[in-house]
């Protein structure tokens, strides 16, 4: 442990394989959060996305799985594009958006205003709680939420639509742009020259004091950790749409970059509970933010933070700009995580254009953190390793809703 805290501490990059990771199957999982429940949810409130947002097909909020060229005798490799999910363009579109509607059937229910029945399933047609008169009701109630980005646009947008007043906490490491683009759909920004970890607590804390208040935790909220984990099912079935399965003969890698871990931590789960055998994966982080792998090395999870070993928390990635992992996710990986690896800012940039020119697609820089997996994977670093029946998901995380001008940016910066 010695040696990898040294490394962490003097931001070196590094991959770690997870001594207390229990391979799929081989142990009993603990149900952290029902799956079918949040699947059936989000589809019951289909004809409403439908109807607020013409463009997401069939009202079902889903990305492309998309085939880059192969790794010769490593197996096929893929990129998942969170990073062009409908509505926010980010991983955070899954469980941001989810808990919102989540809140919204609760509230309306309770009120009389719309009908479900958990034991029958008998429900109305959400696509009511667009109505002028459930807008009026759903104004009386807030929402709020601390960020450094991905997640207040997700919370910000989809609130907005149904009505909720909302605020959004940001740090200091949030994009202007994505401060711009909330205020113009209504949204109250509350900057904050500390960092993420200051703005949730501050964004907590004045919820707290409102009983017409949701807060979205993004450190300990069951129900954004519950839409992530749908993630699972959709991916099963656009690889069974291929015609490629996952088994223990035939396995999968998946590299998905981590911030505070609820997005990743979801997924994960969401991925060992539909594929079992076979399915491995790993967190990406920056040098300079490497919360989640210091939790787990240290085993001290939520009760240690990058600052306490002299780490600035400073990166380039900015939806990875977090100090402190979630407690609850530090807590679940410990078992299910088959490791994790740091990157080096830099590095970032070039992955991001050598995608663009390959295969004409655009990511931000925190999602091209995954790529960097494949070398210690593929270098057989970790057991078992991939052969030639083996696939590798790419979770690309955001980057659709970059604005052109910083789009070429970064294009250019890789280029160099």
């Amino acid at each position: 442990m010695a040696e990898y805290i040294d490394k962490l501490r003097n931001c070196e990059e590094f991959f770690w394989v997870n001594p207390g990771f229990v391979p799929p199957g081989a142990g009993q999982e603990e149900d952290i959060v029902d799956i079918d429940d949040a699947e059936a949810r989000l589809l019951r409130f289909a004809p409403f996305i439908k109807r607020m947002f013409p463009e997401v097909e069939g009202g079902i909020i889903e990305s492309p799985l998309t085939e880059l060229d192969p790794i010769d005798g490593k197996g096929r490799l893929f990129l998942k594009q969170d990073s062009h999910l409908p509505i926010s363009g980010s991983i955070k579109a899954r469980g941001g958006i989810y808990e919102v509607l989540k809140l919204a059937e609760t509230l309306a229910v309770e009120a009389g205003l719309l009908h479900w029945d958990p034991v029958t399933g008998e429900h109305d047609d959400y696509a009511k709680l667009g109505d002028p008169e459930m807008k009026e009701f759903f104004s009386r109630y807030k929402v709020a939420v601390g960020s450094t980005g991905n997640l207040g646009l997700s919370i910000g947008i989809i609130s907005a639509a149904i009505g909720f007043e909302v605020t959004v906490h940001m740090s200091a490491d949030a994009r202007q742009w994505k401060k711009d683009m909330l205020r113009a759909k209504g949204v109250t920004v509350v900057e904050y020259p500390d960092d993420y970890e200051a703005a949730v607590a501050q964004g907590r804390r004045e919820a707290q004091a409102d009983p017409t208040c949701h807060f979205v935790d993004d450190e300990n909220s069951l129900d954004l950790f519950a839409g992530y984990s749908v993630a699972g099912r959709r991916l099963r079935r656009q690889l069974d749409e291929l015609g490629i399965k996952v088994d223990k003969d035939h396995r999968m890698y998946v590299y998905l970059p981590c911030g505070v871990g609820g997005a990743p931590g979801g997924v994960t789960y969401g991925i060992r509970d539909e594929f079992g055998e076979g399915a491995y994966c790993f967190f990406a982080e920056p040098t300079h933010a490497p919360c989640m792998a210091l939790g787990l090395i240290s085993g001290k999870l939520n009760g240690i933070a990058v600052g306490d070993i002299g780490i600035d928390g400073k990166t380039e990635a900015d939806g990875l700009a977090v100090g402190r992992p979630s407690g609850l996710v530090a807590k679940a990986m410990q078992t299910q995580l088959a490791g994790c690896f740091t990157v080096e800012d830099e590095k970032l940039y070039p992955h991001l254009t050598a995608l663009k020119d390959s295969a004409g697609i655009f990511i931000e820089p925190s999602a091209c953190a995954a790529f960097e997996g494949l070398q210690y994977i593929c270098s057989d670093a970790f057991a078992p390793s991939p052969d030639e029946h083996s696939i590798h998901v790419i979770w690309a995380t955001g980057g659709n809703m970059v604005p052109e001008d910083e789009k070429t940016a970064y294009y250019e910066r890789g280029k160099k």
